[in-house]
């Protein structure tokens, strides 16, 4: 070989990088039979996920009687599942890559059935234990299920989140609706008449059953491929899509929890305002679904959640003007607007991330912040009430966040995705 001189060095091949993983392929969508068994799932797994909650508050002040239960007590009851929600919301993506997101899903239907099985013991632990366990079911199923939405129906995601978002309305409306009725007419004690809807529950998870078979090989790819999302929560869009569904969530279950009261103290009977509530939820079913249908079509997303907003904000200022006189008017413009803003935020955390991993862990962040949020919403309200000695600051202050909604909410809605890596 020829000698290239004293001072020559020969340069040793550079290494080549370390490979970097490459991307799990997306998921086949859902087609055909599969696909209309896949959506009956999601419509009774979404049915489950306010009912056993729900059904305690018609029948708190029986609760409250046979237990010696405090006020304070059943407010933290009824705190509990939300502040479930919220803080166990992060751990649902980590669970799904896992298990598997058909796997996950049907054990948060497990989860439901034991929690309702543990509060037909005669304890008040038992009541707040089974709580806890129903309310961590249904937190892995609130940020499951638009990640699923996302790969098994890219091009039906408007429609499926429009079910998908009626089935929680429709759920919460038939608890209110039929638990006390249902134990009048059997007899039951609170504790049966609450574990009836563990039933609900089993339905779902027998017609479930199927899709964790057929999801099997997915599961175990899904497993080796995922890998958590990073950067999500330094993503202005991210936060966009948060804050709407945290001041969404607020607004709604704020109004929910004082709007009966508000309405007897303005000389509507107990029954009427309970049931001009549980109207309310059911004028939100068509809103739910209506929404996220309209949008792409006849409307922008950032229009209908401002138009979802002011038809919340007319009904608001109509409880202060007309609280009893107009209140089937203001109930019917405030369920239309609250069922568009809950199927709209759900909408947003599925258009706004680019693949079903982006999703889970964007819903993980929207419902983590949002829940929690939601959950201080009753206390301050209530504690604002006590302070100015009437419903008049309080309508005010729900009247005024409503503009930071409309603000997030039309963020939210432009066609961008979330950078998250």
């Amino acid at each position: 070989m020829p000698d290239d001189g004293p001072t020559a060095t020969r340069q040793a091949p550079a290494a080549p990088p370390p490979p970097t993983p490459s991307p799990a392929p997306p998921a086949p969508s859902a087609t055909g039979r599969r696909a209309l068994w896949l959506a009956v799932g999601v419509v009774l797994l979404a049915l489950n996920l306010r009912p056993a909650l729900v059904a305690v508050s018609p029948l708190a002040g029986t609760i409250r009687a046979e237990s010696g239960m405090s006020a304070a007590a059943t407010s933290l009851l009824t705190a509990l599942p939300l502040l479930c929600f919220g803080l166990l919301a992060p751990l649902a993506p980590r669970l799904g890559r896992r298990l598997g997101t058909e796997r996950a899903l049907l054990a948060t239907m497990v989860l439901i059935c034991a929690g309702t099985a543990l509060r037909l013991l005669d304890s008040v632990a038992a009541l707040f234990a089974g709580t806890v366990v129903i309310g961590a079911g249904i937190a892995v199923a609130n940020v499951l299920l638009p990640g699923l939405i996302k790969r098994d129906f890219p091009a039906r995601a408007g429609l499926m989140t429009g079910l998908y978002s009626m089935s929680l309305f429709g759920g919460a409306a038939l608890a209110a609706g039929v638990t006390v009725p249902v134990q009048r007419a059997t007899g039951l004690n609170w504790q049966a008449t609450l574990a009836c809807w563990g039933a609900l529950a089993a339905l779902a998870l027998l017609v479930w059953l199927p899709q964790v078979r057929s999801g099997a090989g997915a599961a175990a790819t899904a497993h080796r491929a995922a890998r958590p999302v990073r950067g999500l929560w330094r993503d202005p869009l991210a936060w966009q899509v948060t804050g709407y569904m945290g001041l969404q969530s607020l607004s709604y279950y704020a109004a929910a929890a004082w709007l009966p009261t508000m309405l007897e103290d303005a000389g509507t009977s107990a029954g009427d305002a309970g049931w001009l509530l549980s109207y309310s939820s059911l004028l939100g079913i068509a809103g739910s679904f209506l929404a996220p249908v309209l949008v792409g079509r006849r409307l922008r997303a950032g229009v209908l959640a401002a138009l979802g907003a002011a038809l919340c904000a007319t009904a608001f200022g109509g409880m202060l003007a007309a609280p009893a006189a107009g209140a089937y008017v203001w109930m019917t413009l405030l369920g239309l607007g609250q069922g568009a803003a809950i199927s709209l935020a759900l909408l947003f955390i599925v258009q706004r991330a680019p693949d079903a991993r982006h999703t889970a862990q964007l819903s993980s962040m929207a419902q983590c912040f949002g829940y929690i949020l939601a959950a201080t919403g009753p206390a301050v309200l209530g504690a604002v009430h006590d302070l100015s000695g009437s419903w008049t600051v309080p309508l005010a202050v729900l009247l005024a966040l409503l503009l930071p909604q409309i603000a997030v909410g039309w963020g939210a809605s432009r066609p961008r995705q979330v950078a998250g890596r």
